[in-house]
């Protein structure tokens, strides 16, 4: 299902702008609060901390080659990847997918 904003979520917000866009999702079950959606990245990154909280054994994680590299050129070694299923909106204006 498309989400999109109205007239009413521009209240406050000097146009033109370039803010990110900050949600909150349902993760596996979890209330997950402050996602940050950037829409030129190229991956959902989701951090140790917060993998660590969703109780996932790290023996879920499949292996990942590829290093991922940042804005400041720096690279880094991803821990792995997952599917898990993310639940965006409320009742009944609603969408459930699963993200790798």
């Amino acid at each position: 299902e498309v989400i999109t904003f109205s007239e009413a979520d521009y209240e406050g917000v000097r146009l033109p702008h370039d803010d990110p866009v900050v949600v909150t999702l349902l993760v596996e079950l979890f209330t997950m609060k402050r996602i940050l959606i950037d829409s030129g990245s190229s991956i959902d990154i989701l951090y140790k901390y917060a993998f660590d909280q969703l109780r996932i054994p790290a023996d879920q994680l499949k292996p990942v080659k590829t290093p991922l590299v940042g804005f400041a050129g720096k690279m880094i070694h991803p821990l792995g990847s997952i599917n898990l299923s993310v639940v965006a909106g409320t009742a009944p204006c609603q969408t459930q997918v699963e993200m790798t």
